[in-house]
């Protein structure tokens, strides 16, 4: 094109047109790995705490019997869960440095990992599993997670408690033992080796050692409101100890009856990542077809396992691994 030619050209405005076309598809472009990075962050909150009911739940120690308390999210994909936040009094108050130990277990909804009813309970419908799963099990004594308490409120007033009011039916209902005073606390909780879960409904257990005193998980509202994140099929909070094991009993229908607080949630947050593309579990590629899709969603597989929270690739092979094998 001769040089009197090139300008007709620009000057009609058709190469201009055609500049700009280019930079908005680029600009598109843009903009839509950044939305499908956002889409991948996975987040679930109850909200904050409405100050119901303080329920125990305490790991075992030589003076004091387990007592586990659950309350369930849900999963639209496959799932890397890197943290999560728990709210509690502690009963009584005592220092931050206190707190000794947190371990977390995850369940499947009742009947998986589950044997038939034993009839000690009112119902089983909904309620987490017999068992935990046992590749999600994280324990801050072995250094599977860390946490970070901080303190909320000195002097906290939880209207309700069930402490030690956990017992078989016919007498499941005690209505609770009644208001607490300590100090409000929330632990942030890190996994350091992430959570691998593929789609489904789960229960979230966190256990809380506290030296000369107890940790009661602190009540939200049911059903969640703002700034809490609705949960699909949102469930109520189950609780049991070592002597109704492997049971659970409801604590707003079996154990509290009372028409102004008839279920529960409880205080909790948890974060992590959706994979985007994962293999099916059980099926020969599903290994390969996993690691190709962390590959091109984060750019690498070490970039994958640093976004996700894996120590090393090595960390991150290993849990899908496993995931695959299931």
């Amino acid at each position: 094109m001769k040089d009197n030619s090139r300008q007709k050209f620009w000057n009609s405005g058709v190469a201009r047109k055609t500049t700009r076309g280019l930079l908005a598809a680029l600009a598109a472009v843009v903009l839509s790995g950044a939305a499908s990075a956002q889409d991948t962050k996975f987040f679930v909150s109850t909200g904050n705490t409405d100050g119901k009911l303080g329920a125990l739940s305490r790991r075992p120690s030589s003076e004091k019997k387990e007592t586990e308390t659950a309350d369930d999210f849900d999963l639209r994909q496959t799932t890397v869960i890197s943290g999560a936040t728990i709210t509690g009094v502690l009963v009584p108050a005592t220092p931050l440095a206190n707190i000794v130990n947190v371990e977390v277990e995850i369940y499947h909804v009742f009947p998986l990992d589950s044997v038939a009813p034993s009839g000690n309970v009112p119902s089983r419908v909904n309620s987490p599993s017999d068992v935990e799963i046992a590749s999600a099990t994280r324990d801050g004594s072995q250094g599977s997670l860390r946490f970070a308490p901080k303190l909320l409120d000195a002097n906290f007033l939880v209207k309700n408690t069930v402490i030690n009011g956990i017992k078989k039916k016919p007498f499941n209902v005690t209505n609770g033992e009644g208001p607490a005073t300590g100090a409000e606390v929330e632990s942030d909780i890190t996994f350091t080796n992430p959570i691998l879960l593929p789609a489904g409904h789960y229960f979230f257990r966190p256990e809380v050692l506290v030296a000369g005193g107890d940790f009661l998980y602190l009540s939200a509202p049911r059903p969640i409101v703002a700034p809490g994140t609705a949960i699909a099929g949102d469930l109520q909070t189950w609780i049991r100890n070592s002597d109704l094991s492997p049971d659970w009993l409801r604590i707003g229908t079996d154990i509290i009856v009372d028409p102004a607080t008839p279920t529960f949630n409880m205080t909790f947050t948890l974060t992590g990542t959706t994979i985007q593309d994962p293999g099916t579990v059980g099926q020969a590629n599903c290994h390969g077809q996993t690691i190709s899709g962390l590959a091109a969603q984060f750019g690498s597989i070490s970039a994958a396992a640093s976004s996700l929270g894996f120590p090393s690739v090595d960390a991150l092979q290993n849990a899908f691994t496993g995931f695959c094998e299931q």
